[in-house]
C-alpha cells in the first residue's frame, strides 16, 4: 500500500512537471535584512502583471510573468516597503530591507500555507515575550497550566485536547526537538524552560496534522521557536517581585559583522512561590549562538545551551481539605514533592544554495538530558503506612539529523516547489524508573526500571503547485519506528523489540481572491507515537493509531488595519492510548472526535494602540462510550484571550486577559474542573539606555486553579477513599519590577 502511494505520488509530479512550461520568463532574487540575514516570507508583488510570490528559507524568490520595466513591490512585516523597477531580468536581484515601525495597513495576505504565523509576528512586536510561561501563550488558542511552579513542563491545552505535557503537539527550538519519547513522566514530555524568552525571534506554528515535514506528535499542531541570529544591542536585566522572586538575564554580543554574528545569553531565576511551604526554586540557563554567511547566501548556525533547575513542591491538594478549612489554598498535604532536571543541547543548521532555484537545509542535533521527579497524588491510598510518594527518573541522550532539498520550477502561470527530506532521531533513555519512595530518600520498591532505545527514521515529500491565485500543496510522509526495551526487573536478560511503518498524506488548498483575503482547505493525517513499554505490552495490533483532520476557513483583512482568521475544523483519532507514567499502566480510551471553531483578530486602532482577541469553541467526545459517559476529561470547551497594547515614544503598556471555561473532569461530567478569568497588566518607560517596567499578574487577585484533576485519594485519617477535584492553585496578585540596561 505504501509503495503504491509513493508510485502514484511520483507519477502525478512527473505529469505536472512535464506539462508545465518551465521556460516561462521569470525573475529571481534574494531579500535580506540590513545584516544580510535572509528574510523568510517576504512578499514580492509585480504591480504590472499582478503576479506575486514570497521568499523561502534562504531569502530567495522566483517571480513569473515579468518583463523589463515592471515595478516590483517588496513588503515584509516590520520593514519599509521597497519599490524596484526591473532593468535587467537575466541576473538575480538583491534587496536589503530596512527595519521600521510596523503598520497593519501595510500587511499583505500572502499565498502561504502558514499565513497564520503572521498573528504571532504581530504579538511579538506589540507584546514581547517576558516569561517562560508566555512562550507558548503566543500561539492563538493555546492554554497552559503549571503543576509545580515552573519546575515541571507545563500542561498544554489546544483544540479540545488535554495534551498533558506534549503528547499531541510537536515542539522544536531551532529545529531541535523538545518532546521526549517514552519519558519517565509521560509520553511527549516537552520542557521548554531551557529557552531564554529574550532570545526568541520568531514563532512558526500550525494547527492540525497538515504538515508533512513535522511528523511525530503533530496531531493538534506544532510550534517551532526560532532564536535570534544577532543582537541589535547588548542587554542586562534585573527583576524582583513578590514571594522572594528574583531574575537576572544578560545578552551580550561576542562578534558582529556583515557575515559573522555571535552572542551569549544567561538567565538565573529564584522564587519561593506563593505556597506556605517555600518552593526553593532555582533555574540556570546558558546559551551561545554563532551564525555565519558564506558566498551565495549559504548560512551556518550553531546553538549550544545548558539548563539546570531544582525545586520543592506542595503538590496537588484535595478540594475537601480546603473546604473544611484544614489547609489553605496554598497549603500542602505532602510538601516533600519536587525534583531536579537538566538539559544540554547542541544544534547545527546549514543552508546551502545550489543555484537560484535550488537549496538544501541540513540540521544535526544532540541533547543530554536528566530528570528526577517526586510526586504524591493519592497520599495514603495505596500504602496506608508510608504514603504514596513516587519517583520518576531517567538519563537520556538524543541524536538526530535531517536534510531537505527544495527545488523551484517556474511555470507560465505560476511555479512548482518540490521539497523532499529525510532524517532520523535516536533516543537512548537509561534507568527509566518508576519507584515508590519515602521522604525523597528511601526507595521502598520498584514499579518499573529499564532502558529504552527508540529509533525513528523518516522521509517526506512536499509539493506546492502555484497557479496565479491558487496554491495546491500535497504531501506524504513515511515514518519507521523501532522500539527496544530491556527490563531491569526481569530475572533473565532479554531485549523486547517491535517495529512499525506508518504513512501519513496531507493536502492543503489555498486560494487568494486578492491581496486582502485568503480561503483555505486543509486535509491530512498525523500521529503521535506511544511509549515503548505500551507498544511492547499492548495487545492492540495498531500500535501507531492515526489522527485524521480537516480545516476550512478564511484569513483576511476586511479593513486596512484589521486582520482576522476564522476556521472550522474536525479531528478524529483512531485510538487514544494513554500511558499513565505515574502508575506505569496503560489506559486505552478508544476512538474520539473533536469539532471546533477558531476566531483570531488583530486590530490597530491607532498608530500606537493595538488590540487582539482569540476565541475557540470545541466539542470533544469519545465515540465508543454510551450516552452520558462520552466526555473527554479536561478537554477545553471555550477559551478566550485578548488585550490592548499601547506603544508610543518612550512609553508602553498593555492589559491582557485569558479565560478558560468550565470543562468535564470525569467521563460522565459528574466532576467539573472550574474555569477562570485572569487579567494581567504591564507598563514600561525607556530613558536613553535604561528601561524600567512593572508587571502585575492576576490584577484582581482572583482565586483560580491552574491545574485540576479528578483524582481518587485517601488521607491518613480517612477510612475510605474519595474521588474529587485535586488542584494546584494559580498565582495570586503578583507584582514585579525590572530595570533593563542596553548598550
Amino acid at each position: 500500500m505504501i509503495l503504491s502511494l509513493l508510485k502514484q505520488y511520483t507519477r502525478l509530479l512527473l505529469v505536472l512537471l512535464i506539462s508545465s512550461q518551465i521556460n516561462a520568463q521569470s525573475v529571481q532574487g534574494t531579500i535580506t535584512d540590513e545584516s544580510n540575514l535572509p528574510l523568510i516570507g517576504a512578499y514580492v508583488f509585480n504591480k504590472t502583471s499582478n503576479s506575486h510570490t514570497h521568499t523561502l528559507e534562504n531569502g530567495i524568490f522566483n517571480l513569473d510573468k515579468t518583463q523589463l520595466g515592471d515595478t516590483l513591490q517588496i513588503t515584509f512585516f516590520g520593514y519599509e516597503d521597497e519599490m524596484i523597477i526591473l532593468k535587467n531580468i537575466s541576473k538575480p536581484i538583491k534587496v536589503k530591507l530596512v527595519e521600521t515601525v510596523f503598520e497593519l495597513g501595510e500587511v499583505v495576505v500572502g499565498q502561504d500555507v502558514k499565513s497564520l504565523n503572521f498573528m504571532a509576528d504581530i504579538d511579538l512586536k506589540t507584546n514581547p515575550v517576558s516569561t517562560s510561561q508566555d512562550i507558548l501563550r503566543k500561539v492563538p488558542g493555546l492554554f497552559i497550566g503549571q503543576h509545580a511552579g515552573g519546575g515541571k513542563a507545563e500542561q498544554i491545552f489546544l483544540r479540545g485536547f488535554d495534551i498533558d505535557h506534549g503528547t499531541d503537539i510537536a515542539i522544536t527550538v531551532d529545529g531541535l526537538p523538545v518532546n521526549m519519547v517514552s519519558h519517565a513522566h509521560g509520553q511527549g514530555y516537552a520542557d521548554l524552560h531551557f529557552v531564554i524568552p529574550e532570545t526568541i525571534n520568531k514563532i512558526d506554528f500550525g494547527k492540525g496534522p497538515y504538515y508533512a515535514d513535522k511528523g511525530n506528535f503533530a496531531t493538534a499542531g506544532y510550534v517551532d521557536f526560532q532564536l535570534k541570529e544577532r543582537l541589535s544591542r547588548n542587554l542586562f536585566r534585573v527583576e524582583a517581585g513578590r514571594f522572594n522572586t528574583f531574575r537576572n538575564v544578560g545578552l551580550f554580543n561576542l562578534l558582529q559583522s556583515d557575515n559573522h554574528n555571535a552572542y551569549v545569553a544567561a538567565e538565573y531565576t529564584l522564587t519561593d512561590g506563593p505556597f506556605e511551604s517555600p518552593q526553593n526554586f532555582s533555574r540556570l540557563n546558558l546559551m551561545a549562538k554563532y551564525t555565519t554567511l558564506f558566498k551565495g547566501n549559504d548560512k551556518l548556525s550553531l546553538m549550544v545551551s545548558h539548563f539546570d533547575s531544582r525545586w520543592d513542591a506542595s503538590g496537588q491538594i484535595p478540594q475537601r481539605m480546603v473546604d473544611e478549612g484544614a489547609i489553605s489554598r496554598f497549603g500542602a498535604i505532602d510538601d516533600t514533592e519536587g525534583g531536579a532536571t537538566g538539559r544540554t543541547n547542541v544544534a547545527l543548521n546549514y543552508n546551502k544554495t545550489l543555484d537560484n532555484s535550488t537549496f538544501v537545509k541540513n540540521k544535526v542535533f544532540f541533547a543530554l538530558y536528566d530528570f528526577e521527579l517526586y510526586s504524591n497524588f493519592t497520599f495514603f491510598l495505596n500504602d496506608p503506612v508510608n504514603g504514596d510518594q513516587i519517583r520518576q527518573k531517567e538519563q537520556r541522550q538524543i541524536f538526530g539529523a535531517e536534510t531537505e532539498l527544495n527545488k523551484i520550477f517556474p511555470m507560465q502561470h505560476g511555479e512548482i516547489l518540490l521539497q523532499g527530506g529525510m532524517g532520523f532521531r535516536y533516543d537512548n533513555s537509561d534507568g527509566n524508573e518508576l519507584s515508590r519512595t519515602l521522604n525523597r530518600s528511601t526507595t521502598l520498591s520498584y514499579v518499573q526500571l529499564g532502558d529504552v532505545d527508540e529509533s525513528n527514521i523518516y522521509a517526506y515529500a512536499n509539493t506546492e503547485f502555484q497557479f496565479d491565485k491558487l496554491l495546491i500543496n500535497p504531501g506524504l510522509r513515511l515514518d519507521y519506528f523501532k522500539f527496544n526495551y530491556v527490563d531491569a526487573l526481569a530475572t533473565q536478560y532479554s531485549t523486547q523489540s517491535q517495529t512499525k511503518l506508518v504513512a501519513t498524506p496531507q493536502l492543503n488548498i489555498i486560494y487568494n481572491q486578492n491581496r486582502n483575503i485568503q480561503y483555505f482547505l486543509k486535509l491530512g493525517s498525523g500521529f503521535h507515537s506511544n511509549d515503548t513499554r505500551l507498544v511492547l505490552n499492548s495487545q492492540e495490533e495498531n500500535i501507531l493509531p492515526l489522527a485524521y483532520g480537516a480545516d476550512a476557513g478564511v484569513f483576511w483583512k476586511p479593513f486596512p488595519r484589521t486582520v482576522i482568521n476564522t476556521s472550522l475544523w474536525f479531528l478524529y483519532l483512531q485510538q487514544e492510548f494513554v500511558y499513565v507514567g505515574d502508575e506505569g499502566v496503560v489506559e486505552p480510551s478508544g476512538k474520539t472526535r473533536r469539532f471546533g471553531v477558531d476566531f483570531d483578530l488583530r486590530y490597530q486602532l491607532l498608530g500606537w494602540l493595538f488590540a487582539d482577541a482569540d476565541f475557540t469553541y470545541t466539542l470533544a467526545r469519545s465515540t465508543e462510550e454510551p450516552e452520558g459517559a462520552q466526555y473527554i476529561p479536561l478537554a477545553p470547551i471555550t477559551t478566550t484571550t485578548g488585550g490592548l497594547y499601547f506603544r508610543k515614544d518612550n512609553f508602553s503598556s498593555g492589559i491582557k486577559f485569558r479565560y478558560l471555561g468550565d470543562r468535564p473532569a470525569a467521563e460522565d461530567n459528574s466532576i467539573v474542573a472550574k474555569g477562570y478569568f485572569i487579567t494581567d497588566l504591564n507598563a514600561g518607560y525607556q530613558w536613553k539606555n535604561l528601561r524600567a517596567e512593572i508587571a502585575i499578574e492576576n490584577l484582581f487577585n482572583a482565586d483560580w486553579n491552574e491545574a485540576q484533576f479528578a483524582t481518587e485519594s485517601r488521607l491518613f485519617n480517612e477510612p475510605e477513599s474519595i474521588e474529587e477535584i485535586h488542584f494546584t492553585p494559580g498565582t495570586p496578585l503578583f507584582i514585579k519590577g525590572s530595570i533593563q540596561y542596553q548598550f
